[in-house]
């Protein structure tokens, strides 16, 4: 994301007679790529709605208070994906299932998602994501379908480079053990 346009969102902002079209420009830049970070981690399409609508709402009641400490989309992500943990925590809880079983329902409910077009191998990579820990998903996700540094997960999800390495080679090796197990 351009700095520039980050700069023209925090200026906007923070003038009451701008900060509504200061907050729609953040929504157009921002919303689709929240969206997908979120998507890819909790699977289905309402639930992504879900969380992208209560991370915008944070953004909106906080963005005020916004210390410039990192990037704008550094600190939209992280409280993205802060909500995105939060959601699948409670799912789960409420939901009371095991994770076997629902790593089961994530191809089941998959292959009736009207807005999933995956095929069988995409069904088999996110049946064995979702058995992955939140930090392994997470990270996974980030590094593989989004491309991004090491250094700019570090940021968003605080911790350390080496910690995320070592996280995305556990998940990759869980990956890989869960398609050998379906294949055969």
């Amino acid at each position: 994301m351009d700095q520039s346009i980050e700069s023209q969102i925090l200026a906007k902002v923070e003038s009451e007679a701008t900060f509504q079209e200061g907050y729609r420009l953040l929504l157009s830049h921002f919303q689709e790529r929240i969206y997908w970070h979120i998507r890819k981690f909790v699977l289905y399409h309402e639930d992504a709605n879900d969380v992208v609508q209560n991370t915008f709402i944070k953004v909106y009641r906080s963005i005020g208070s916004f210390r410039k400490e990192s990037r704008l989309y550094t600190w939209i992500y992280r409280i993205a994906t802060n909500e995105a943990i939060t959601f699948m925590k409670q799912k789960r809880r409420h939901d009371m299932i095991s994770m076997d079983e629902y790593v089961e329902t994530v191809g089941e409910r998959l292959q009736t998602d009207p807005f999933f077009d995956g095929d069988a191998a995409q069904i088999v990579l996110q049946r064995a994501l979702a058995q992955l820990p939140d930090k392994q998903r997470l990270v996974f996700n980030m590094k593989y379908f989004d491309n991004m540094p090491y250094k700019e997960i570090s940021e968003i999800l605080e911790t350390s480079v080496g910690a995320l390495k070592a996280s995305y080679h556990h998940a990759v090796k869980k990956i890989e053990q869960f398609v050998k197990d379906v294949e055969v």
